[in-house]
This record gives C-alpha cells, structure tokens and sequence, in this order.
C-alpha cells in the first residue's frame, strides 16, 4: 500500500485503489451520499472527475420494493463502476428485497444507511435510530448480506448521544456479519451536524475491524483529509457538505484532478444545470437545480446577490438562467478557487 509518513504512524494516500468485497475503488476519496443532492447527474461530475467512490442518494427499501417511481430513479447508474447504492429501512424483509432490486439493476455494492439524522428517517426507526438497538439493526446487516453476491457495507455514526458511543461494538458486529467496509461520520445523531466532527473517536473503530475503515465528517481541505485519516486510523475519507457547489472537489483531494478555473467553472456549472433539466425534466429540473446554483454562486460568485439573484434563482427560461448564471461567475469568482468559501 502507498503510503505517508508520519512520526507515529503510516496513513494510507488517497490516490492509492482501495479493495471493497473484492470491488476495487480506483482511489481513496468517497462522495458521501447526500439526499437531494448526489443525485445521478452530480454523481456522474463528481466521477468523471475523478472521485474515487460516488454513492446514490438514500433509497427507501420499502418503496424501491413496491415500485415507487422516486426510489428507482436514485439507483440509475449511468455506467460508473462500481454503482453504490444506498438503502434505508427498519424492516430486514424490505431490506433483503431492495439489495436483491439493486444487485438485479447493476449495483456493485449495496450501502446500509445508519447515519441519517434526519427526523423523517428516524421517526421511521431508520437511519441512526437503528443505533438505539443494535441487535435490531444487525438482523438488517444479516439479511442483506444474504440476500445478495456484491458486497454490503455500513455508514454510521458514533453513536445515538455522547452516553451511547457504541460505534464500535456495532461495526465490530457488523464484520462478523459479513459487512466488506464500514463507514463512521464523527458527530452522534442528537449532534446533527453541529460543532466539529470528533475524528479521534473514530480510532476506536479501527482497532476492532480488519475491514476497511472510512472516516467522515468536516473533511474540507487537502490537510483536513491527512489529519483524519492520521487521528481515525481509517484507510479511506468521505466527503459531503464540502462538495456542494464543487462536484470535482473529491477527486481535487485524491489527486486526480486540479481546480477548475474560472472559466471551466462557469462552463461546468452550466453544464450541470443542462444536466439536471434533462434527467428530471425542465419544470422539476428548475427546482431540483436551484441549491446547486446557489451553491455554485455562494462560492464563486460571493457578491452576486439582492434583486439580481432572486431573479436568477426563480426564473423559469432556462437560457436565461443559464447565460447569468455564466455571467455571474466569470465576473465574480471567489479569490481562492476550489477552497471554502
């Protein structure tokens, strides 16, 4: 394995392949899966980049099972492999049902959701609420796990509150189960996505597994990824939040890309506009663009705002909001491309 050194220990570099299952990731930088947002025209910027690993939208087991038109759109691949697909529920029935849709439709590797805070997701007894019992949520790993030949892994989070920190024990399990990788955001769920992420108690996940380890939460720059993966101990990063308006920034980190300029912004954010209008259609296409255009503007074009914003943000011609959207961007771009706004 291709390594940095570091004075206490070797971590692993992110341009380096990963082994999944069997299922080799072509480098070490995972575009989380984001609800509303790593749909398949993002997922399929992001890879073209260079993003080692891009993972659908959350998939509702229950409703990918029962046909619901929303749920089959989020696991259509558009030839990237391997094809991720991550799904949702409490039920191992609907579980087992969903991963044998997946595996049938072209996934590579199926992802169980137990991170999602959302409250419509826990109110279900999904996502991060299956951490409240472990038990439960392992008769889901099982089940899966059987119900398909790809690989089934696991993204958590450390644990429901900061007195029930049982991510490893979970992850532990979940290896035996037959998980082929395991996930871990650093924030409990009662913690949302407030303060920082605590990368150190990742660590304890490592020392259980033998699987890989992926570490998430707060990875935004090039240092942010070296010094999670030297803290956590993980083999691979995530990220989320930090690739909204910058679909290429995973692939930035591995190595596999440079910052657009200013000009390839303007083009690309157009692009992906085109992009969304085609697959969802143009009356939901403008809606479903709006947070990718105020986050392409937000970050590179930081004093386009007021009345020639809005007028941006709701307008329904496409070539119009296509042509200022160019405008703003070549005439605004931020000082310091592809970093944080």
């Amino acid at each position: 394995m291709t390594c940095l050194k570091d004075e206490h220990l070797t971590i692993p570099s992110l341009s380096a392949p990963l082994d999944v299952g069997g299922r080799s990731l072509r480098n070490r930088v995972v575009l989380a899966p984001m609800s509303g947002v790593t749909d398949l025209p993002f997922r399929d910027l992001a890879w073209r980049f260079g993003a080692g690993l891009v993972v659908t939208e959350m998939v509702a087991s229950r409703e990918l099972a029962l046909n619901a038109r929303e749920s089959w759109s989020r696991i259509r691949n558009c030839g990237i492999r391997p094809h991720m697909v991550q799904l949702a529920g409490r039920e191992a029935h609907w579980m087992a049902e969903a991963a044998r849709i997946a595996e049938g439709e072209g996934a590579d590797i199926i992802d169980i959701n137990m991170g999602c805070p959302a409250k419509k997701v826990i109110g279900g007894y999904s996502g991060s609420a299956l951490m409240r019992d472990p038990d439960h949520a392992l008769g889901l790993i099982e089940a899966t796990v059987k119900a398909v030949k790809v690989p089934v892994t696991v993204k958590m989070r450390l644990g429901w509150d900061h007195d029930s920190i049982n991510a490893p024990h979970i992850a532990a399990r979940a290896e035996v189960a037959g998980a082929a990788m395991i996930t871990v955001h650093g924030r409990t769920r009662m913690q949302f996505y407030e303060g920082r992420a605590d990368w150190d108690a990742i660590r304890a996940v490592r020392d259980v597994l033998s699987i890989p380890l992926v570490a998430n939460g707060d990875v935004d720059t090039a240092q942010d990824a070296e010094d999670i993966l030297r803290r956590s101990g993980a083999d691979a990063v995530m990220v989320g939040r930090s690739a909204q308006g910058r679909p290429w920034h995973p692939a930035v980190l591995a190595g596999a890309c440079t910052h657009p300029s200013t000009a390839e912004i303007a083009v690309l954010a157009v692009e992906h506009y085109r992009m969304m209008l085609d697959f969802y259609g143009a009356e939901a296409g403008l809606r479903h663009a709006r947070k990718h255009l105020g986050w392409y503007l937000e970050r590179f074009a930081p004093g386009f705002t007021g009345p020639a914003k809005a007028e941006l943000m709701t307008a329904r011609d496409s070539d119009f909001v296509a042509d200022r959207l160019a405008e703003a961007l070549l005439a605004g771009a931020a000082p310091a491309l592809g970093e944080a706004a």
